[in-house]
Formats: structure tokens, C-alpha cells, sequence
């Protein structure tokens, strides 16, 4: 394969195309070439239809003209002919400088041809072509002689044709390979209209760049293209070969390594690399059959050129290894590699990765509009449609395309009338479950199963309760969960499992399709449909069952039969949004719960012979329960319990043998009139939401001994009079929402202020105010100053003045930062009397609206104020001095 030059890359690859006047300049000693070598070129490059500028016409002299600069920026393509009398001309010196000047700034092409010169004299100037250079150079400026060795040293460090190369056996040869190389650069160089249409391409190309050496670099640069299948990695990848590829001497993109490329089973490490590297080479040079017969081969062929190389869609890390080693190739090399396995490019070293994100809506719309109606905006009519359309396929831009390529021509009745069988069927369509189930092929038969479980009915549960209710099951779910993270199949930001829709439609699938006909003997039901016939049916034998997940909007015709659950002897998931299932009766359910969620479940208890035993998630918001079981149950298991918004329930379990539990809520149980005293048994509780229990009218002090509660929310217990004294035995209490609570008589003494963060007070009425002569505190400094932390107190609402004064004020309170923030809402209120507003100079926000009566306000001269809020302030008269 013919070796060409080397070009840095280019700095606005994405910029518009220039309109190149000419194909090629030539840049030569006219004496030395114009009637030998150069003419055979000329005529060569004609006949392929190259044009090449020829300078017969203009009068030369010591500097170039605009003519000829003109010339030189116009071509795509500069090709210098040295030779032995070339550093004799001014002329052509100068023209090498210019020539360096474009491919620097203007992204140029530059071939050399070392016609009967020697590339090291040229690069040192030394000898005989450097006593030539040394004579021209009298009676020269410093500067101009020093823009002239730069010039020659760069360009003679570009690799090149050689005359003298034993490569040639006859000069048309070497004539022949360069007219090819310079016909496949043109090629390569000529406006492409492949990516016309691509959305987003800009955007992912403005992150792309952070990453592409676009100075001149001796290193070997990777970068990894991370993302799941079908987003667009591959496309990106191909647009910057396309884009830089002219810009290097030889350049590969191998498509599709991990379907096209089998790495024979049973093969041993040695020789898969040699195999892979065949693969390479056969590509490099353009012969099928080649063979490779040792791993030095490559580094042989390519230590010394300047390679663009792309390995797309590679799945192993000795692919990398075999076929994109730094060491093989030469300075300034860029290897890409497009993967949706993070794992990869991690044991391969590579640390400059750019992740392919989801288009933004707009960009979203765009394609798929592009498709369905060869337009960039919906048709009238459409809009709706579309956004649901893109919602389907969850914005993947292979979805979009598909998907607008399938409605393209459809009349809007007809996409009504589509979209529901799409949503159940989507993956069947053949392109895109083609492309994703190879992914779930690749992984190992233990994570596929962990694969099928989040599909089926983990997706948007929290890491750490998948983990649990899992480990039975797995041997490591947490190292699963990695792999299938790195893989790009699922994420696990904010700590929850996120699964991209096309794949939970293809998980399903799968498992629909182990048993297409008999629902009963699959592992996990998701299909309406499904459900309701094997729930439905008295005979059917259901023991393979291991999860259900009904979240449908359709409503199930036929109501349970009496002992449908009894049949499920192995269920463990239960999950059942909405009121579409109505059970006759729960009187026979699974012992193996470790998961069970009925939103409206619309019993008012569970059956005797519920046994909870193994259950690690309880959620029943928003059901009809008025208390969970008649006596006391295990609970050894259970981790989180939500029964919010059940709005009949009166009472709680027995929570003596939870010592698990880290989340319970209960807001807006309207019935629930307490808590029961063995909430101090759950050491392990974190969060207790108690808000909108209206009939609440204490806490047990028991409650003192969860010393682990973080956060409590006791808004809008209305009924609720006193907190008890234990809760200063709440270390860990970092958030307090008091708000609405009306009948609280809130003592500050009974709770812990030096771990608070936010303390919210907003509609306490019954709020005491405390004074160093206050008769209600007998020790009023063993909490005075104790809320140095507490960057944040909320006080609207007071009917009457409140004094803070005690809180606030300490003996260094010049010192620190004591309240951020200090709202006064009461309406009859005429003026702020506390000492202490004037005197905490870093008060930043202070919210004064709704007082109708204030008159005026204390000195606020030292204070760093930065937001003061005074609307509907009626008798204030403020003077901006």
C-alpha cells in the first residue's frame, strides 16, 4: 500500500467546505523535474481527471505573488517534488513555507516525493542538497532563513515516495502509486453527502473534540466511544473518519468486530491475537488472503506510518490488545474504539472516553420527523402522536428511525390504530431486536437471569433493595449490576436501576417467548392479558411463577378466583398498580413474598395465614386496609414499609422484630391515632414520615431509642400537642418538619438542635417563647447557642412576637454564622423588637411579607444582606437613602 503524508488534525472539522480552485499544486525546481518526472506525472493526473496547477504563465521572481498564494490555498492537495537543486530557488522555498502555512491552518494534504534526494539531508540541510540551501541562503535575513529550515524540516519529516526505493522496479510504478494515492485522497476529501440529515452530530462532535489531538502530537492518542446499542456510536465514529481520514497515512475503520469477527472457541490467547491481527492486516492491505505468521507483523507494517484506525463494536479486551497496541503504530496515530462495555476500555487503559447520551427533545423530534415525514416538525395533526412515538422507543435514536421509517405514509387513523399493538410487540420487529438481543446474547447465563429480573419488575427500584431482595438468589448480585451498568444495559445513577424501555420490551419477550402459549409456566407474567388468564384459571398450575408486575391502565374482566395466589406456591414479586385487579379473597398466598406492592389494594386485611417472614419490601399506599394482620408477625426481613395515603388504617404491626427496617412512611394515614410502642425497636430506622396523620395526637417516648432517624416529618399533624423529651436522644436528626402542626406546643429543649440542618417551625401557633427569665426552662443555657450548624429555621405564620433570642445568641456570636434565614409573617406584628435582627451581620435573607401592621424596622445597617421580601406590606414606609 502506498505510504503518503501526514497531516495534523484539522482544528474545525465541522466547518463549511471550502471551494478548492484546483485538485493538486506541485511545488518543484522546474531545471531538475519539469521534463522528466513531472511530466508523467501531469499527464497521469489528467487522465484520470485530477486537475493540477501548473505555474507555465507566471513570471517568477524572489517571493511569490497573490497569484501564486492564491493558487496554493485553492488546492486541496500539495505535493512537493525534492530534489537536488530544489533548495536553490527562493521561489520554491518560499512556496514550502506557504504550502506549511495551509496545512496548518487550512487542514491541507501534503505528499512528498523525494526525487533523487536524500530525506535526511533535506531535513538537516546537509550535503549536497545543504551546500545548495547554504549558497541561497547569503545575503538573507535570519528570519527568512529560519521560516526556510522549518519549512524544510517539517515537510521532510513527512513520510513519503522515494525514487530510489527498491520498492519500484520502473519510475511509471512509483508514478502509478501516486496518481492512486492521490485519486483515493481526493476521494476521501471530497464534500461527503453520507451524514446529510444527521441530527445531533454537531453537539456530540463539540464534546468529540475535547478529546481529538488536533495539535501536532508524537504520542498515540485513544479514545473509547461508550453507549448502548443503537444510540449512535458507530455513526459518530464513521463521521470522524470520514472527516480526518485524508489526514493520515493509512487509515482503517473494521465495522462490527464483535458479530463479524468470531474468535474460533476453545483458542488460546496467542492464538486469537493472531487471528485478530489477520483480520487487521487483510484490511490494511486490501488482501483477504494474508497471513500473519507472529505478532511482530503488524508493528513491522505500521511502527513508522500515522494510522487512523476505528475498531467499532468490540466486546473483549484482547481485541483491543491484538489489534489496537499504541506500540504497533506510528507517532501522532489516533485509535478509536466504539463499545457499550465500560469494562473494556477500563482493562485497556484507555482513559479519554466520550459517553453517547440520548438526543435532547428537540433533537429527538428531528430525527424521527426526518423519517416519517422527510421534514424536521410533525405534520399538522401529528404533533401528539409523535411525542408519544419517540416516547416508546425512549429516544434511541434507532428507534426513532425505525420507527418513523414504519408510519412514513400512514394516515392518522392508521398510527392511532398501531400504537397499541407497537407497544407490546416493539421488539419484534426485526431490526431493532436484532441489534439489542445481541447484547443480552453476549452476557453470561448468570446475568442474563439478573438481566430478566430487572426487566420483568426491578426497573426503578433503589440498588440497594434490588441487592437484597436478589442475594438469595445470585451469587453477587452487586458485581451482576456492574456488569450489566458497564455494558450500558442498564444505569444505576441516584442509586436507582434504570433500564431503557426497548430493552425491558425485549426482557419480556424473551420470556414470553420460553412459553408462548402457557403464561403459567414462565417465570415472570407482565402481559394483562396473561395475568388475568392464569389468574383467572382454577386448574392451572402456576409453581414456575416467581414475579408478577400488573401495571395497566386496562381493568382485569373477571375477578380472581378463590385460591389464584394459592397456586403461586414460589411467588416472591408482587406488584400491582391501580385497582385492575379485585381479589375474592387473599385467604391463600405465598409464604416467599420478598416483594410485595398493591397500590388501592382494597382489602381491610391480610388473612391469618399471610405470613411475612421473608418480606424485605411492603408498599400498600393508597389502600383500604384498616390494620395489616391480627397479631404479631415476623418481620426479621423487612427493610422499607409504606402505607401512606391509606387513609382507613388505624394501627400499625408489631415492629419489635424489625430491626431491619430503615424506611417507613405512613403520611396522610388520616385514621392512624399512634405509633406503636415498639418503634424503638427499629434501631435501623432512618426516615419516618408521619405527615397529614391527623388523628396523631402523640409519639410513644420509645421513640427516643431509634437513635438513627435522620429524617422526620411530622407536618400537618394536626392534632399532634407535645413531643417527648427522648427525642434528645435523636443524635443523628437532621431534618424537622414541624409545619401545619397548630396544637404542638413545640419546647425546643425536648429536641436535639446541634445535628439539624433544616428546622421547619412554619403554622407552630403554639410556639414558646423563651427569654432568659423564662419560668417554662429550668436549665435555658444547656441548649442556648447550640444551633451553630442550622443553616436554615422557617417561621411563617406567628400569629404573636416569638423571641429567638435565646437560640441565637451566644458569647462568640459575632463570630459565626448563626441563622441564615429569618421569616416573620404575622399580621399583627408593628415592629421587629428582638435584639438580636441587628446583630447577626451575616444574615443573608430576611422575609417580612404578609405583615400588614409593620411600621417600621430595626437598624439593618450591618447586616450583609442580599434578598429582603416585603410584599403586601400596607403601612411601611421605606427611604432609600
Amino acid at each position: 500500500m502506498a505510504s503518503s503524508s501526514s497531516l495534523t488534525l484539522l482544528a474545525s472539522p465541522s466547518s463549511p467546505p471550502r471551494n478548492w480552485i484546483h485538485h493538486v499544486f506541485p511545488s518543484f525546481h522546474g531545471p531538475d523535474v519539469r521534463k522528466t518526472i513531472l511530466s508523467h506525472i501531469v499527464k497521469e493526473f489528467k487522465s484520470k481527471g485530477i486537475d493540477i496547477f501548473i505555474d507555465n504563465d507566471i513570471e517568477r521572481s524572489k517571493s511569490i505573488g497573490p497569484e501564486l498564494i492564491e493558487a496554493i490555498k485553492g488546492s486541496r492537495i500539495a505535493i512537493v517534488l525534492f530534489s537536488k537543486n530544489y533548495s536553490s530557488s527562493t521561489w520554491c522555498l518560499n512556496e514550502l513555507v506557504e504550502i506549511i502555512n495551509c496545512r496548518k491552518v487550512l487542514g491541507q494534504t501534503v505528499i512528498t516525493l523525494f526525487y533523487e534526494a536524500d530525506p535526511t539531508d533535506i531535513k538537516k540541510q546537509t550535503g549536497d542538497f545543504g551546500k545548495v540551501f547554504e549558497e541561497t541562503c547569503k545575503g538573507k535575513t535570519e528570519e527568512e532563513i529560519r521560516r526556510w529550515k522549518h519549512a524544510l524540516t517539517e515537510v521532510a519529516q513527512i513520510a513519503g515516495f522515494h525514487s530510489s526505493s527498491t520498492k519500484w522496479e520502473t519510475e511509471a510504478e512509483m508514478i502509478e502509486a501516486i496518481v492512486t494515492d492521490v485519486s483515493n485522497k481526493l476521494n476521501l476529501s471530497s464534500p461527503s453527502s453520507d451524514f446529510d440529515g444527521i441530527v445531533g452530530m454537531e453537539s456530540q462532535m463539540t464534546k468529540m473534540r475535547r478529546l481529538l489531538p488536533l495539535d501536532s502530537d508524537e504520542s498515540v492518542r485513544k479514545i473509547g466511544i461508550l453507549g448502548q446499542s443503537g444510540i449512535g456510536k458507530t455513526t459518530l465514529a464513521r463521521y470522524i473518519f470520514n472527516q480526518y481520514s485524508q489526514d493520515f497515512q493509512t487509515s482503517v475503520f473494521i465495522n462490527n468486530i464483535r458479530r463479524n469477527y468470531d474468535i474460533p472457541a476453545y483458542s488460546d490467547k496467542h492464538s486469537v491475537k493472531l487471528y485478530l491481527q489477520e483480520k487487521l492486516m487483510s484490511q490494511v492491505t486490501d488482501d483477504k488472503d494474508i497471513k500473519v505468521p507472529h505478532l511482530g507483523v503488524i508493528k513491522d507494517r505500521l511502527k513508522d506510518k500515522k494510522v487512523l484506525l476505528v475498531l467499532d463494536d468490540v466486546d473483549q479486551s484482547v481485541q483491543v490488545e491484538a489489534m489496537a497496541n499504541e506500540t504497533c503504530v506510528g507517532p501522532g496515530s489516533l485509535i478509536i474504539i466504539t463499545t457499550q462495555d465500560q469494562r473494556v476500555l477500563k482493562a485497556s487503559g484507555i482513559d479519554h472516553i466520550h459517553k453517547v447520551d440520548l438526543p435532547s427533545d428537540d433533537e429527538a423530534l428531528q430525527i424521527f420527523c426526518i423519517n416519517a415525514f422527510c421534514q424536521n416538525y410533525p405534520k399538522d395533526g401529528f404533533e401528539e402522536l409523535a411525542w408519544k412515538v419517540m416516547d416508546l422507543v425512549d429516544y434511541l435514536p434507532l428507534g426513532l428511525e425505525v420507527m418513523g421509517s414504519y408510519f412514513r405514509g400512514m394516515s392518522e387513523q392508521e398510527w392511532t390504530e398501531a400504537l397499541p399493538n407497537l407497544r407490546a410487540h416493539l421488539v419484534r420487529n426485526g431490526e431493532i431486536a436484532n441489534i439489542l438481543k445481541f447484547s443480552y446474547d453476549a452476557l453470561c447465563d448468570e446475568d442474563k437471569r439478573l438481566f430478566l429480573h430487572i426487566a420483568c419488575f426491578f426497573d426503578g427500584e433503589l440498588v440497594e433493595m434490588v441487592e437484597s431482595c436478589l442475594e438469595e438468589s445470585f451469587l453477587d448480585v452487586r458485581q451482576g449490576l456492574q456488569v450489566l451498568s458497564q455494558k450500558s444495559l442498564i444505569s444505576t445513577e441516584h442509586r436507582t436501576i434504570k433500564m431503557p424501555k426497548l430493552l425491558i420490551q425485549l426482557g419480556r419477550e424473551i420470556v414470553r417467548q420460553e412459553y408462548p402459549s402457557e403464561p403459567g409456566k414462565r417465570q415472570f407474567l407482565n402481559d394483562a392479558k396473561d395475568i388475568e388468564a392464569v389468574l383467572g384459571d382454577d386448574n392451572a398450575g402456576n409453581s414456575s411463577v416467581i414475579g408478577i408486575y400488573f401495571d395497566h391502565n386496562k381493568k382485569i374482566t373477571s375477578s380472581t378466583c378463590e385460591r389464584a395466589f394459592e397456586r403461586f406456591s414460589n411467588l416472591q414479586f408482587l406488584k400491582i398498580v391501580g385497582k385492575g385487579i379485585n381479589p375474592r379473597s387473599m385467604n391463600y398466598m405465598s409464604g416467599k413474598f420478598r416483594v410485595l406492592k398493591w397500590s388501592q389494594f382494597k382489602m381491610t386485611c391480610f388473612s391469618l395465614s399471610f405470613n411475612p417472614e421473608f418480606l424485605i419490601e411492603l408498599d400498600m399506599s393508597y389502600s383500604g386496609l384498616t390494620k395489616l394482620w391480627k397479631g404479631n408477625k415476623p418481620l426479621n426481613s423487612l427493610k422499607r414499609m409504606n402505607l401512606s395515603s391509606s387513609k382507613r388504617l388505624k394501627k400499625l404491626p408489631d415492629l419489635s422484630s424489625a430491626i431491619d427496617l430503615y424506611y417507613l412512611s405512613v403520611g396522610y394515614c388520616e385514621s392512624l391515632v399512634e405509633l406503636p410502642s415498639s418503634i424503638g425497636s427499629a434501631i435501623n430506622l432512618i426516615f419516618l414520615d408521619l405527615s397529614g396523620c391527623s388523628s396523631l395526637v402523640k409519639l410513644p417516648s420509645s421513640i427516643g431509642n431509634a437513635i438513627n432517624i435522620q429524617r422526620l416529618n411530622l407536618s400537618y399533624c394536626s392534632s399532634l400537642v407535645d413531643l417527648p423529651a427522648s427525642m434528645r436522644n435523636l443524635g443523628r436528626l437532621s431534618e424537622l418538619e414541624l409545619e401545619g402542626c397548630s396544637k404542638l406546643e413545640v419546647n425546643l429543649a425536648n429536641i436535639n438542635l446541634e445535628s439539624l440542618d433544616n428546622l421547619n417551625l412554619t403554622g407552630c401557633f403554639l410556639l414558646k417563647s423563651y427569654t432568659e427569665s423564662s419560668t417554662d426552662i429550668q436549665e435555658p443555657d444547656s441548649w442556648r447557642g447550640r444551633i451553630s450548624r442550622l443553616p436554615r429555621i422557617v417561621l411563617r405564620g406567628m400569629k404573636k412576637p416569638v423571641s429567638l433570642l435565646p437560640l441565637v445568641v451566644g458569647e462568640h456570636v459575632s463570630d459565626s454564622l448563626l441563622l441564615r434565614s429569618y421569616h416573620e409573617s404575622s399580621t399583627d406584628i408593628q415592629e421587629l423588637v428582638d435584639p438580636w435582627i441587628g446583630r447577626i451581620s451575616r444574615l443573608t435573607f430576611l422575609n417580612l411579607s404578609g405583615m400588614k401592621k409593620l411600621v417600621s424596622l430595626p437598624q439593618l445597617s450591618e447586616i450583609a444582606m442580599k434578598i429582603m421580601e416585603l410584599q403586601t406590606m400596607r403601612a411601611l414606609f421605606v427611604s432609600v437613602m
